[in-house]
């Protein structure tokens, strides 16, 4: 039984495929949070330029 409890503290093939995991996970928040906040500033870009089209239109 001992040499089963030492066997299995000694293993570590899953320990690097959670890494991988944990370094895919944060990478892909990070991701997610730059695109957002392009995302965001391409809207008020475009929103601008809209306003003023709307005002070159209207003149």
């Amino acid at each position: 039984m001992k040499s089963l409890f030492s066997r299995f503290a000694e293993d570590e093939s899953g320990a690097t495929a959670i890494e991988y995991g944990l370094i895919a996970g944060l990478i892909s928040v990070v991701i997610i949070a730059a695109v957002s906040a392009i995302g965001t500033d391409l809207k008020a870009k475009f929103e601008a330029i809209k306003t003023a089209l709307a005002g070159a239109k209207a003149s």
